[in-house]
């Protein structure tokens, strides 16, 4: 079986939450405890309601955010361990394609410095290191950038304001591509793009993850475009991982309350699908600072029993080939219902 690229294990990002004199010491569970591993290769889809910590969770395994707990492993170096100066020289390797093209690019800059910047710091892959550009290799590494990203060179001299929020876009996943990274972590990348541009960026991405062989933890929160671009789904909630599968295993048979409830959702186009039943959750998703025992998804669950209030499903492998993390799998309850 190939080696993953990415491994992760108990990963946890707990915040604290007040200050002063009344501080009380709480704690937001962002992300608690989080097993992965991610393949060369791949595009792993993290889906789940807004506030389930999926954001958190890839800036913590690119250790922008440090974690509270557990191991991040890449390409079998452990990140979690080493300072901000030690995984300086690794940043190459990985990179992240942020959510919002308006906010991610400093205005004062033009497009061509933005591209160049971490070239300037890091330098280019040359053998087993790095070298700078002298200032004609820099322009040229850069024009030619843009092209990749499907934007005429002429692009370096403009400012953002001068562009459209798709063209912003690419300018960041150009920047992230002057790195030459191996892995890209791709926040919400087309959530603030109009629909008709979003099938232009992603198409882009899947074109550019063949062309330089690129891996990719794709994070979003909408269910078509998840569908359209991963290999494998983990879906979230409440900070931790409650199924995982193959994209047409998940997305046709979902073993998850949640996941289930989730995909019913869906708008669907085909008159096959249109009677399919919307499942409607009873109560509000539960406050970050005072989460449910056990199961965190139990007070909302139609399966939930006493082994749910009590006891944190471990994420198990099924016969099916599902990671999930439920006392029910079958969708059986055995004790006594809770009502």
């Amino acid at each position: 079986m190939t080696k993953a690229l990415l491994s992760v294990r108990n990963l946890k990002v707990h915040f604290p939450i007040g200050g002063g004199l009344f501080a009380k010491g709480e704690l937001v569970k962002a992300v608690d405890g989080i097993d992965l591993d991610i393949y060369p290769g791949e595009t792993l889809g993290l889906v789940g309601e807004s506030g389930c910590g999926k954001s958190t969770t890839g800036r913590a395994i690119l250790q922008l955010i440090r974690p509270t707990e557990g191991s991040v492993s890449f390409d079998g170096q452990e990140l979690t361990d080493l300072s901000d100066e030690a995984i300086r020289p690794l940043r190459g390797d990985f990179q992240m394609i942020f959510q919002d093209p308006y906010s991610s690019l400093n205005p004062r800059m033009k497009v061509g410095a933005t591209v160049a910047e971490p070239m300037k710091l890091h330098g280019v892959r040359d053998g087993d290191g790095r070298r700078k550009l002298e200032s004609g290799e820099l322009t040229s590494r850069v024009a030619e950038l843009l092209e990749v990203v499907g934007l005429d060179r002429s692009y370096a001299e403009r400012y953002p304001h001068e562009l459209s929020g798709g063209q912003r876009q690419r300018v960041g996943i150009a920047r992230a591509l002057s790195m030459e990274p191996r892995f890209l972590v791709a926040d919400e990348p087309v959530s603030a793009l109009d629909v008709s541009v979003q099938a232009q960026v992603l198409n882009l991405m899947a074109d550019l993850q063949k062309r330089f062989q690129l891996t990719y933890l794709f994070v979003a929160h909408n269910l078509a475009v998840v569908r359209h671009v991963s290999d494998r789904v983990a879906v979230m909630y409440l900070g931790r991982i409650v199924e995982l599968a193959h994209r047409e295993k998940l997305f046709e048979s979902p073993q998850h309350p949640y996941t289930k409830a989730l995909l019913s959702a869906v708008p669907r186009v085909e008159a096959s699908q249109k009677d399919v039943e919307r499942i409607k959750l009873q109560g509000d998703v539960p406050s970050v600072l005072e989460p449910p025992s056990g199961c965190s998804f139990h007070p909302r669950c139609p399966l939930s029993s006493e082994r749910c209030i009590s006891e944190i499903p471990p994420l198990r492998v099924l016969d099916t080939g599902h990671q999930l993390a439920c006392h029910h799998p079958e969708g059986v309850v055995t004790e006594a219902s809770t009502g």
